[in-house]
């Protein structure tokens, strides 16, 4: 067998070419140093983020050593702790995630309310006949609040008024009852100068002079 040994030259070879590596891997370091664009468009570098992920793995192993101590207690005591952790987690999320510029904004999903939908279910009545469908509900929420002005616009109660002519049955008869009992009301009141208040008698006579 043959014995290979290192030569003096081959040595220092060796040495020259893991100085360069550790030179070039510096500049590559270096070069890594670059900047981060954030999702809001701020700028964030790469050490804030490795610092960041670093908290993020140090805070769920803290989290998970308090879970495992929780085998001694009650399951009232668990759920309380449950929802302590869960705070804290949450609480730490946000703050890490403004210390990277970034905000979590929650879409709240707007529903429309009673009011716009009755309106739209009148507005659908009488522009588009053919995609209208009858709803109690909105019916119903119509003729409750029909009187007020602010409820239902000028614009929409002339519009109530023709759909009011198709009324029938117990929901007829109980409109102008109601609309009786109202008028007989306004009649003994001494409000004649509230503007508002003759506003809604013109609007009771107007859905008596229909349905009577």
């Amino acid at each position: 067998m043959v014995n290979k040994r290192k030569t003096p030259d081959s040595s220092v070879e060796k040495k020259k070419k893991m100085k360069s590596f550790m030179i070039g891997k510096k500049k590559v370091t270096k070069k890594k140093m670059k900047c981060l664009l954030s999702e809001t468009g701020q700028q964030v570098y790469e050490p804030e983020v490795k610092k960041q992920k670093l908290e993020v793995a140090f805070y769920s192993s803290v989290l998970q050593e308090e879970e495992d101590k929780d085998e001694d207690l009650t399951p009232e005591e668990k759920r309380i702790l449950e929802r302590k952790l869960k705070k804290e987690r949450k609480k730490e999320q946000k703050k890490l995630m403004r210390e990277a510029g970034i905000i979590a904004k929650k879409e709240e999903s707007k529903k429309p309310s009673a009011y716009e939908l009755a309106l739209d279910y009148l507005t659908t009545w009488s522009e588009s006949p053919k995609e209208w469908r009858f709803q109690k509900t909105r019916q119903t929420w119509l003729l409750l609040h029909m009187y007020d002005k602010d409820k239902v616009p000028d614009k929409y109660f002339s519009i109530l008024l023709r759909y009011l002519e198709g009324l029938q049955g117990h929901a007829r008869d109980i409109t102008v009852q109601k609309a009786e009992a109202l008028m007989k009301d306004y009649d003994n009141s001494e409000r004649e100068e509230d503007s508002s208040f003759l506003e809604k008698c013109e609007r009771i006579r107007q859905v008596l002079q229909l349905l009577s």
